[in-house]
C-alpha cells in the first residue's frame, strides 16, 4: 500500500521508517546533523518549497541511503494517513512516534 505524503509525494508504507515532526526535532544537534548530511548526499525530496511541518525517512528495500521526504502535513495526519492505509492497524507508525 502507499501513504500520500502531500504535494504529489507518494511512498510505499513499508519503506515509512519514521516520521518526524520539524518543529521539536530540529532541536537536536543529532538531528539537524542528520539532515545536513542528507541534504549533501541529495536524499532530501523537496516536495514544495513551503514551510515542511514533518520529515519522513524511507528505506527502499535493496538499497543502503535513506530517502528524506520533507512534508507539508503534520505528523497527526500522516499517521492517520497510515492507519488509513493499514485498515486501521498503524502500530509500527505509531510505535515509531511514541
Amino acid at each position: 500500500m502507499y501513504i500520500h505524503l502531500g504535494q504529489g509525494a507518494v511512498t510505499r508504507s513499508r519503506d515509512v521508517v519514521a516520521v518526524f515532526d520539524l518543529d521539536t526535532s530540529t532541536i537536536s544537534k543529532i538531528t539537524r546533523d542528520f539532515l545536513k548530511k542528507a541534504e549533501q548526499d541529495g536524499s532530501v525530496c523537496y516536495d514544495s518549497f513551503d514551510l515542511p511541518k514533518s520529515f519522513v525517512v524511507c528505506c527502499e528495500p535493496g538499497k543502503k541511503e535513506n530517502k528524506i521526504h520533507l512534508s507539508l502535513l503534520s505528523v497527526g495526519t500522516l499517521q492517520k494517513r497510515a492507519e488509513t492505509v493499514s485498515g486501521g492497524k498503524g502500530e509500527k507508525l505509531r510505535e515509531t512516534l511514541e
